[in-house]
């Protein structure tokens, strides 16, 4: 059995109640609860269309025209439905749209969706707050502290009056709707994702007294939540930043301006323009190549030598 969390003056689970008999033991049938609903929502119709058939319409009490001679069809009155101002044909009428639902059948839906409520754990019974004067400030704050099963929307507050204190303060708050016990219906509480019931009005619902168990340890409540400034979107653009028209100029005058311009651009390209490398000098090349010796002289040389002292020897 899933108990009822009871809140303080302060919006706190200050402590919690068991539920009712009655209640925890109603089986949650859907086909109960949908046939419940679709009675009430249809009860809720108000049903006055209304519309004249021939016989209520002003006039047409005189034949159009004669029987027979006037080559035209024969009419007999020109309220007819086909005529413009005629009567309607099986137009609305008021009616209820209500339908029968056994008192059993009703009350077992009701019990149910209660109890479907506390299961889920977005049912609370709000107990004396002492407000004196209607703040919609202290409700928001209260909500606040409420257990987080009362932190949906669309949540209902059930109470007693609806002139009471309570009522005129939550019904400021967007997403929540204030409604008196005695007009509360099983639509109600399956529409809402959230209830939150005076406990003089819980009592009277369940039909038993409440019985307060305290927590512990003891709640604490939840720190002031911090403000901060609101983003702007990231396509929008600030007043201030927004570009300024353009002025039509002349186009003498817009040449003039984009030859200083092209001058520039040619000293910028020139000045950045990388020096070119000086070739390497012969010189160079001369001085680093190594010097020859004697012994690395081609060989071809001596033979010559010889060749002339041969020719010494016989001439001799």
């Amino acid at each position: 059995m899933t108990p009822v969390p009871v809140l303080d003056a302060a919006g706190l689970a200050a402590g919690v109640a068991a539920l009712a008999p009655s209640v925890a033991e109603t089986p949650i049938k859907q086909h109960l609860i949908h046939e419940t609903v679709i009675a009430e929502l249809a009860a809720r119709r108000a049903g006055t269309h209304s519309t004249l058939t021939r016989g209520k319409v002003r006039g047409g009490g005189a034949k159009p025209w004669r029987q027979k001679g006037t080559g035209r069809a024969r009419q007999g009155s020109s309220r007819a439905p086909h005529w413009t101002g005629g009567g309607i044909v099986f137009g609305p009428s008021p009616r209820s749209y209500g339908g029968k639902v056994n008192r059993k059948v009703r009350q077992q839906a009701f019990r149910a969706a209660i109890r479907a409520q506390v299961d889920r754990g977005s049912a609370a019974v709000m107990d004396a707050t002492g407000w004196e004067t209607p703040s919609t400030r202290a409700a928001v704050e209260y909500l606040r502290q409420a257990p987080d099963g009362l932190q949906v929307r669309p949540l209902l507050v059930v109470v007693q009056d609806l002139d009471s204190v309570e009522a005129r303060a939550f019904r400021n708050i967007q997403g929540v709707y204030v409604l008196a016990g005695i007009e509360l219906e099983t639509v109600d509480i399956v529409a809402a994702r959230g209830i939150l019931v005076e406990r003089a009005a819980w009592e009277r619902l369940v039909g038993e007294p409440v019985e307060v168990e305290a927590v512990s340890p003891a709640p604490t409540a939840k720190p002031a939540a911090k403000k901060t400034a609101p983003v702007a979107p990231a396509n929008t653009v600030a007043p201030a930043e927004a570009p300024k028209p353009k002025r039509s100029r002349s186009k003498k005058a817009a040449a003039a301006d984009e030859a200083p311009a092209a001058e520039a651009e040619v000293e910028e390209t020139t000045a950045e323009a990388p020096e070119a490398e000086a070739p390497e000098t012969v010189e160079a090349d001369v001085a680093e190549a190594p010097e020859a010796t004697a012994d690395e002289a081609p060989a071809e040389d001596a033979p010559a030598e010889d060749a002339d002292a041969t020719d010494e020897e016989k001439s001799s």
